[in-house]
């Protein structure tokens, strides 16, 4: 890696105000001032990606060549149709398309995302749901990026679309009645507060529950059964659930069991009961059955197990499928129960610790999920599965002959192939000596002949998991001799509910040391070469990444931080910002002094100092309710001002888009390829492309 030329004076140094020397002004979206800072910084990572242009454009055409670019998917029948998408070879965006499941009717597209796209700078579905009597559909869309969506209603085949609400939440349900929608409603902070039923026939709306508690978020769902509706309200540790007849939307909401503080549950239906998994007295989760008449009265079925967490449940009439994971082995795994009539299962003692069977791994670790399977009596199973080197492919698994028949798989051109990929688990010691997985990729070739330039990804909130996944604009990275690892740190649910409370409020540390005990590991086992080890997080993972680099500056060569959570203390401090009074029970209410303190001390802003940092690209966006731009803005502007890193700091905000990124995938491939220059750049992967 080279110096970085500067021809034109910072904007950090151009906007400074001795009066506000942490940039708060930033925040002031309506000052015309905040948008020329954050153009000029645009203009100035323009100046510095301008030689690094040619190797910005063969990594894009090089990610296209290795893709699939006309994509269909996997089609799922419904009663009466079978539907899919399909995303033309030049489009950014899907169409939807059905057809009869019996004979050979006429095909008919459903929605055409790709033409609504073509009047707006940014696009992005919410959610898009059939009526049962395949008559309608419903669908939200988010024009900004600002997660605010329009309610948009079209009856089938050829219908016009209708716009029917503004600025409501994402999720769409419809009831069995086929005449009502249920949707979510916003709070003036963003927060899913309440739900409605609208039938879109006569227009009438009504309200069907409003949360008061400005800590709970409210979700809509619907049992597999289609003989619920479930409303639950959740806050990070503690949820309820109400459940309303599908076939009578006006009958009261019914709470299955009043909320206790720290006790989650999720529910489900299957013949007369109510399946609830629930971590009452059960810190991993268990599961329960309760009468339908009676659902606050729940009797064990599935006990408690040290080992495992359960995390999912999905019922058919035949029995269950669960959702669990492995503790020791951070690897999720499918389990069948088969059921009798009622709650026996057949011929195991649901006492037993283990009943029923795990579906079988295509490899470990791998991620293995349910996929769509709306038939509630299917005993053809779709399965999702991928690893680091298995792109995404579907099975059909036959519960009844145990064959499994290959549905689909994502197909991958160009010289690097998935067989010349291998993946390394490996567990480095933490600081306290608890035991932290990592996962590493690489060409073959490569990882034998030693040490590698390497790009370290990490999360670490929330209980979000980092299961192994493909990635066909990663290949782009290895292609250039880099490993790519993954810190499976505390704060993450990767090794269960035990992990993920290990890493939050009190425990926020661990998962900052476990992030640099990975990089650490890295380089002990021979894997990633010290001094060129780039760090990667976006959101709460870029929270992980910056408050890393406040502890060891030096670790790192460079870091990308995307959309970063690094003004943690002011943000938390201002409950009417989107999202902050959800967040309490993950970060803490610095309302009291203890909780403040924590937050205060590992809180990237307010931990700056003139240190050694390396090369970093800031990402924000101009619509992000999640993390405002200014908080990347922020960082940017002190760190450019200390002026003590050892390469450039750039910053650049998407001014279209939120938090996610661009919704238009060209656009997004490109923003991915703009990254990994800036990240072989600094590995000194760059070639004859790079900055001299």
């Amino acid at each position: 890696m080279s110096s970085t030329p500067i021809t034109e004076r910072s904007p950090a140094l151009h906007f400074r105000r001795e009066d506000d020397p942490d940039w708060h002004w930033l925040e002031s979206r309506d000052d015309p001032q905040v948008k020329a800072f954050l153009r000029a910084a645009n203009r100035e990572s323009d100046r510095f990606f301008a030689p690094l242009q040619a190797l910005e454009q063969a990594l894009y055409d090089g990610h296209l060549a290795r893709r699939e670019l006309a994509v269909t998917g996997l089609p799922t029948d419904l009663e009466r149709y079978r539907y899919w998408s399909e995303t033309a070879a030049e489009a950014d965006y899907p169409l939807w398309w059905r057809q009869p499941v019996q004979g050979d009717g006429a095909l008919e597209l459903l929605l055409d995302l790709e033409a609504r796209s073509q009047a707006h700078d940014y696009l992005e579905l919410g959610d898009m749901a059939i009526s049962s009597d395949e008559q309608w559909i419903a669908w939200t869309e988010d024009a900004s990026g600002n997660e605010y969506f329009d309610l948009y209603l079209k009856s089938l085949p050829d219908g016009e679309p209708r716009r029917l609400r503004r600025r409501i939440g994402p999720e769409l349900v419809w009831a069995e009645d086929n005449r009502t929608l249920l949707f979510t409603r916003y709070d003036a902070t963003q927060r899913p507060a309440s739900v409605w039923s609208l039938r879109p026939a006569d227009d009438v709306c009504r309200k069907l529950y409003e949360e008061q508690d400005v800590e709970f978020w409210i979700g809509l769902g619907k049992t597999r059964s289609r003989q619920w509706l479930v409303l639950e309200t959740a806050s990070k540790d503690t949820s309820e659930c109400h459940v309303i007849p599908a076939l009578d939307p006006t009958a009261p909401a019914r709470c299955v069991r009043p909320r206790e503080a720290g006790v989650e549950y999720g529910v489900d239906h299957r013949a007369d009961d109510f399946y609830i998994l629930h971590n009452r007295d059960a810190p991993h989760f268990r599961l329960d059955v309760a009468p339908i008449a009676q659902p606050d009265q729940w009797t064990p079925l599935l006990g408690h197990r040290d080992e495992v967490t359960l995390e999912d449940i999905d019922t058919f009439d035949w029995g269950l499928v669960l959702t669990e994971r492995d503790h020791q082995e951070a690897q999720v795994h499918l389990r069948v129960i088969e059921l009798g009539e009622g709650r026996a299962m057949d011929g195991v003692s649901a006492t037993m610790p283990e009943p029923g069977y795990r579906l079988p791994l295509p490899e470990a670790p791998c991620s293995l999920a349910l996929g769509d399977t709306p038939d509630f009596s299917a005993r053809r199973l779709r399965l999702r599965e991928e690893s680091f080197t298995l792109p995404v492919r579907w099975i059909e698994h036959d519960l009844d002959s145990g064959e499994r028949r290959l549905l689909k798989t994502q197909p991958i051109h160009g010289d690097l192939q998935p067989d010349a990929l291998v993946c390394r688990r490996l567990w480095a010691q933490g600081h306290d000596g608890e035991h932290i997985p990592v996962s590493v990729v690489a060409r073959a070739e490569d990882l034998k002949s030693g040490p590698l330039p390497t790009l370290l990804y990490g999360y670490g909130a929330y209980g979000e998991v980092l299961d192994p996944w493909f990635s066909v604009a990663r290949l782009e990275l290895l292609s250039h001799g880099v490993a790519f690892a993954v810190a499976h740190v505390r704060g993450g649910g990767d090794r269960g509910e035990p992990w993920y409370l290990a890493g939050k409020l009190e425990h926020k540390e661990n998962s900052f040391r476990d992030f640099l005990a990975a990089r650490h590991a890295l380089v002990a086992e021979g894997i990633s070469e010290g001094a060129r080890i780039a760090a990667y997080g976006a959101s709460a993972g870029g929270l992980l990444v910056g408050a890393s680099l406040n502890l060891e500056p030096e670790a790192f060569c460079a870091a990308v931080l995307d959309v970063p959570f690094v003004d943690v203390l002011r943000t938390m401090e201002n409950p009417d910002l989107p999202l902050t009074t959800a967040e309490y029970t993950e970060w803490g209410n610095p309302d009291e002094p203890a909780a403040r303190r924590r937050i205060r001390d590992y809180s990237p802003l307010d931990n700056l100092t003139a240190q050694p940092y390396p090369s970093v690209f800031l990402q924000g966006s101009w619509h992000d309710s999640r993390v405002p731009y200014w908080e990347p803005a922020k960082l940017y502007a002190r760190m450019t001002e200390l002026a003590s890193a050892r390469g450039p700091v750039l910053l650049r905000t998407d001014m279209a888009s939120g938090h996610g990124g661009a919704s238009g995938r060209f656009k997004a491939w490109r923003d991915n390829a703009r990254q990994d220059a800036f990240v072989l750049w600094t590995l000194g992967c760059a070639g004859q492309t790079e900055q001299s």
